[in-house]
């Protein structure tokens, strides 16, 4: 019986013991500085993104996995006889899915399936890890894609974002914005919507104002969430994470675990950026 080898992209922000716990294959993303193309987690760490960011005071490009990165990656499991489940960044934030798909055109038909999360961070993780529990209890290739497409519209991810600069920096919102921003102490709050970021809402004043109210948001549907699994992810903000994984696990019941942003994430919403990542069901 051939084996299922689950991949994700470098945006998923796996905890890394599960990466190496349930063998996780990761295709990375680049970040690109002028010519210099690093790529995503294995040749840039946030902490060396946001020094970089500093010191040229601009904020890099990304860019997505070639279909020559996926064929790459995929071959040698082809070859061993396994199947792929290869569960991508959302199609409406990068060329990421597409190039997946294009790659798995090359490999014999049924042997690969490419699933569009129509998400990002950990939204893509709560994903993996629900397609790694059900390959372990043997469900097979179409009956775990299945799976995960019923779950897509159920996951619910936002994002508390501590400043407007790297908004800004990255043509997201408008120089006036960020001044009166900072003056005024505002703090956006970014839903993925229909696989999009969008605004979800702004909270003026103390940061913990800010986490307070996406704590209660997610409170509120505590008796849809799935206890298997909650996930708090954070960059360079493991303080604030630990507060909300202690206040999630004692209000709600669920397992609650925190990962950190990788370089993607980090170069839109920058430092001290906090989500909190939830399934719900029925």
């Amino acid at each position: 019986m051939s084996r299922i080898k689950i991949f994700a992209d470098s945006t998923s922000d796996l905890a890394p013991q599960w990466i190496q716990q349930y063998d996780i294959g990761i295709i990375p993303l680049y970040v690109v500085f002028g010519e210099e193309s690093l790529k995503d987690g294995a040749e840039i760490k946030p902490e060396q993104l946001y020094e970089r960011v500093s010191q040229d005071g601009r904020l890099p490009k990304t860019a997505a996995p070639s279909p020559a990165d996926f064929m790459t990656a995929f071959q040698p499991y082809i070859d061993q006889g396994d199947e792929i489940l290869y569960i991508s960044l959302s199609s409406e934030l990068s060329s990421t899915y597409q190039n997946a798909r294009l790659a798995s055109s090359e490999f014999p038909e049924g042997r690969i399936s490419v699933i569009d999360s129509q998400n990002l961070s950990s939204g893509i993780a709560l994903m993996v890890m629900k397609a790694v529990h059900a390959a372990d209890k043997g469900q097979n290739l179409t009956q775990i894609t299945h799976l995960i497409e019923a779950m897509k519209p159920n996951v619910r991810t936002e994002f508390v974002i501590d400043t407007l600069e790297y908004l800004h920096k990255g043509g997201r919102c408008s120089g006036m914005q960020n001044l009166i921003g900072s003056l005024l102490k505002i703090r956006p709050v970014i839903r993925v919507t229909d696989g999009k970021m969008a605004p979800a809402y702004k909270v003026r004043g103390k940061r913990e104002k800010a986490l307070e109210q996406m704590l209660q948001n997610t409170l509120s549907a505590k008796e849809q969430i799935d206890p298997d699994l909650l996930i708090v992810v954070h960059t360079m903000a493991e303080e604030d994470a630990l507060d909300l994984q202690k206040s999630l696990q004692e209000q709600t019941g669920a397992r609650v675990e925190l990962t950190t942003a990788g370089c993607v994430v980090c170069s839109h919403c920058g430092p001290k950026t906090i989500g909190i990542i939830y399934n719900t069901v029925i």
